[in-house]
């Protein structure tokens, strides 16, 4: 049974909603929107991916993510589709700035334990903006279909931003997964108010 979301902070943690133009200006920007996300879906499927091989020893995290790889895919298949169904056209991939600030904050080079630990909760981070921002589209778009269409992705992402803080959990100290859970959660909140507000893009 999946979680009803009705206050973003306390069941995602984040500290801050979405600015509430941004259903307004996604609503009229459709084909770039399901573009955005269709990409959004690849990378999540190609990320999972590269986990695996990267840490391929680590046996809970190989048996979690691969079938998160399949669901991913699945879900691009099913925006594309989408597009389709629209007469739409998948567009060219973007430069996407809040992920790419996000990498930026991951620590590099430092203790394997702690890359992995960034590696995880920059998934979850990513998750959980996602699940927030397919509630948003979910309420907020004119279109009963998408909206309904949203919901059954806000779920699924729901689940996918558990599944990484619990891989977390299981690979490093709890008590050091909460306290730069709690810095990324910092750091995400100060993003969203320097990003730019754009109906275009589904982060």
């Amino acid at each position: 049974m999946s979680t009803p979301l009705t206050d973003t902070k306390n069941i995602l943690g984040l500290q801050l909603p979405t600015d509430p133009r941004w259903v307004d200006l996604a609503g009229i920007s459709l084909e770039e929107i399901l573009t955005d996300h269709a990409y959004c879906e690849q990378k999540a499927a190609s990320t999972c991916i590269s986990l695996i091989q990267r840490y391929s020893d680590r046996e809970k995290l190989v048996k979690e993510l691969a079938p998160i790889v399949t669901e991913e895919w699945g879900h691009f298949r099913l925006v594309l589709a989408e597009l389709h169904k629209r007469k739409l056209h998948l567009g060219k991939q973007r430069k996407d700035e809040y992920v790419n600030a996000l990498l930026n904050f991951q620590k590099k080079g430092g203790h394997p334990e702690e890359v992995l630990l960034d590696r995880l909760l920059t998934m979850a981070l990513i998750e959980a903006r996602s699940c927030e921002r397919f509630k948003r589209l979910s309420e907020g778009l004119d279109d009963e279909y998408l909206r309904n269409f949203y919901r059954r992705f806000m779920e699924s992402e729901a689940g996918h931003y558990r599944l990484f803080l619990d891989l977390a959990d299981t690979y490093v100290n709890k008590d050091k997964v909460r306290k730069r859970w709690e810095e990324w959660l910092a750091f995400e909140a100060d993003l969203m108010l320097r990003l730019e507000v754009r109906g275009d893009r589904m982060h």
